[in-house]
């Protein structure tokens, strides 16, 4: 009978303990704080992040967000895969890799360049449908008087996208039942304002083809890109000293 009574007390005060102690301490330990990056102020889709561009903050495990991220090395780089506001916490999905991507292309202008579309008069002029976000091109012209060069201005251009008579960027082209795409019409590409300008005067008054020059790494890629804007930057140093 008193060892009935004894395990009685003891359950009483171990239920007492659970309820008292271990379960606040247990719930303090769930809602402990853990290192997470955020976001220092609003970022547009498709911008790059910066690394003045976010912090890492402690903060309460229990209120983050599903596969939050604890180091800036994880986001710092990549590209804003949707609208971010300051406060956001980071997260894998909000965030890409893809610098091709059209939308994040055209969201991360900052008027430095500008998107530009040529059309693309005939199959072989557009490299046969090939052509892919990210790709450097030269851009061969024709002129009325059917002499064909390379502009210096023209040697190494990004292309953003192709885009059908529909409006169908390339990514989002689909097959039709008998195997068969609709072709692009347009090719999208990325220029300062002199070669847009060159563009325009070659879309009224001459023929263009592409030649597709690398397609890769996007460092590799921005190497080809470097030299195109250091050559124009050169043009327009000369063409203000010549003024």
């Amino acid at each position: 009978m008193k060892n009935r009574t004894l395990i009685g007390l003891l359950c009483i005060v171990l239920a007492v303990l659970t309820t008292f102690v271990v379960s606040p301490i247990v719930n303090k330990m769930s809602e402990g704080k853990t290192d997470a990056v955020r976001f220092t102020k609003d970022i547009s889709q498709g911008a790059q992040i910066t690394e003045k561009d976010v912090e890492v903050a402690k903060l309460t495990r229990s209120n983050l967000p599903q596969g939050f991220l604890a180091m800036k090395a994880d986001v710092v780089g990549k590209f804003a895969n949707a609208d971010l506001y300051q406060g956001d916490v980071a997260t894998a999905k909000k965030l890409t890799t893809d610098a091709n991507n059209t939308v994040n292309v055209l969201n991360a202008l900052t008027g430095s360049k500008v998107a530009m579309s040529i059309t693309i008069k005939s199959f072989a002029n557009g490299l046969s449908a090939k052509l892919q976000g990210g790709d450097i091109i030269s851009i061969y012209v024709t002129d009325k008087d059917n002499k064909t060069t390379v502009p210096a201005t023209l040697k190494y251009v990004k292309v953003i996208t192709t885009t059908t008579a529909g409006g169908v960027d390339e990514t989002d082209v689909v097959e039709n039942e008998d195997g068969t795409k609709a072709l692009p019409t347009t090719v999208t590409v990325l220029v300062s304002v002199k070669q847009a300008q060159q563009l325009a005067n070659f879309e009224k008054n001459a023929t263009m083809h592409v030649a597709l020059i690398y397609r890769g790494e996007e460092k590799t890629a921005n190497k080809f890109i470097a030299k195109q804007d250091k050559y124009l930057k050169q043009m327009e140093t000369e063409e203000k000293e010549n003024g």
